[in-house]
């Protein structure tokens, strides 16, 4: 892979982290997610917004494991 494709990869994976934490953001109404991690997430009453947070979380989750692997 070439400096160049590693670079726009890492972009486009900061892109992905910056979504993925604006919108754990806002359905979990705060930014405590943070701190406790996916207790957070996964004790939200709202059924449909565990999935968005859980799809979110994991999302997160695979940016940084993507970009430990590049680091």
């Amino acid at each position: 892979m070439s400096a160049v494709q590693v670079r726009n990869l890492n972009r486009r994976l900061d892109n992905l982290a910056s979504e993925a934490t604006l919108e754990l953001n806002k359905v979990c109404g705060n930014e405590l997610w943070r701190n406790i991690g996916f207790e957070a997430v996964d004790g939200l009453k709202d059924a449909d917004l565990r999935a968005m947070a859980n799809y979110y979380y994991g999302q997160l989750q695979t940016v940084r494991e993507l970009q430990e692997i590049l680091s």
